[in-house]
């Protein structure tokens, strides 16, 4: 069960399109339910998104961040698969490569409620996409 947050530019107008990139990155590559989605999408003025052009040797111009939470113990393979199958998926959209900036925060299962102020996923045993 992710949580996804996507920070962008206001500029660009498809941003609906790289949130729906973004989950169909998730269920192909480390196996969340389709249904499995929550996002939080904000655009924000260019000036508002801060990043240093060069870090790293990656040239940055117009950043995408995505911040994804969800419940630990996918393997580092998954979490590198993850991160490429967003951005082949991103790249038609016109999202460079260079310009996607990706964390992962992971957590337990008590760190959740979905709703009614339960922890519903204590219940579940598994959590669907995490490795058994």
């Amino acid at each position: 069960m992710p949580l996804v947050r996507i920070d962008l530019s206001a500029e660009r107008d498809n941003a609906q399109a790289i949130a729906d990139g973004v989950h169909q990155a998730l269920v192909d590559s480390i196996g969340i339910p389709a249904t499995d989605r929550f996002q939080i999408l904000t655009r924000h003025p260019a000036a508002e998104l801060i990043a240093d052009p060069s870090y790293l040797g990656v040239q940055r111009h117009d950043v995408v961040f995505v911040q994804i939470s969800l419940v630990g113990g996918r393997p580092t393979d998954l979490k590198v698969a993850l991160y490429r199958r967003i951005a082949e998926v991103l790249a038609p959209l016109g999202v460079r490569g260079d310009d996607l900036f990706v964390t992962l925060t992971e957590n337990g299962l008590a760190d959740w409620s979905v709703g009614n102020g339960e922890a519903q996923l204590l219940g579940l045993g598994t959590v669907p996409g995490l490795p058994t």
